[in-house]
This record gives structure tokens, sequence and C-alpha cells, in this order.
């Protein structure tokens, strides 16, 4: 199973127990024990259980991410961000920058893309994504 960066709406499922979230997890994590998650997932998942004041939530999630590893954005990730931006923006199919970022840290450390936005990941070639939302989604 190759190495993978998990998305904000993959995490949120996780969160929720969704059974073929949690089962892809649990496969994942028994090769490589670590989950990759993103600065910017960790900031969307913080700020919105920030908001809701939901911080039971919030201190198992800080929990989590202390057990896995939060990937930062780097010059690299942005650079290729950016020119990412700048494709898509040409071709007249604009992401948005929050997708932008995460989709750069997954290319500029080689991973998989764990998503159910498939819609928008789906624009940037070269870019290999799975859906761990579905039962039959090859990991």
């Amino acid at each position: 199973m190759k190495r993978a960066l998990v998305d904000t709406d993959i995490l949120s499922f996780f969160f929720r127990n969704d059974p073929h979230v949690v089962n892809h997890c649990a496969a994942y994590s028994k090769e490589h024990v670590r989950i990759n998650l993103s600065i910017i997932t960790f900031y969307e998942i913080v700020s919105g259980l920030k908001h809701r004041n939901a911080s039971r939530q919030l201190e198992v999630f800080l929990e989590f991410s202390t057990l896995n590893t939060v990937l930062p954005v780097t010059q690299n990730s942005a650079t290729i961000s950016a020119e990412w931006y700048a494709r898509l923006r040409k071709a007249g199919k604009p992401i948005d920058d929050i997708d932008l970022l995460i989709a750069g840290i997954a290319l500029s450390n080689g991973l998989s893309l764990a998503t159910h936005n498939i819609s928008h990941f789906e624009r940037i070639a070269g870019l290999d994504i799975v859906d761990w939302s579905t039962a039959n989604n090859p990991t």
C-alpha cells in the first residue's frame, strides 16, 4: 500500500467512525504505523472544533495528531501548488488555495492523497488519488 496524505474530509469521516474510513486507516496503519496529514488539514480541523467549542473532540484530535505525522508547507510544496494554481487558472478550472496547498504537500512528498473530494483533485495530473470513504477503492 502506497504512503498517503489523508485529506480533511477523510479525517472527519474517521472521527465520525465511518466504517469504510476506519477500515482503510486500520489497514494503512498496519503497514505504515503513522498516518500523514498536512498542516492545512490540522488547521481546518482545529479551527472548526474551536469554532464549535468542541473541547473534548479537540483534545482527541490533538492527541491523534501527536501520534501521527503532520507535514508542513515547504518552499517546494508551495512552488508545486503555485504552478498548479497558474495552470488551472489559465485553463479556467481553478480550485481552492487550501486544496492546492494540500495537493502540493502530497506531490512534494511522493504521497497518494486519500480524499473524497475527487472532482477537485483529479484536475491535478500526476496526483495519485484514493477515496477511503468507499468499500472497494484499492489503497
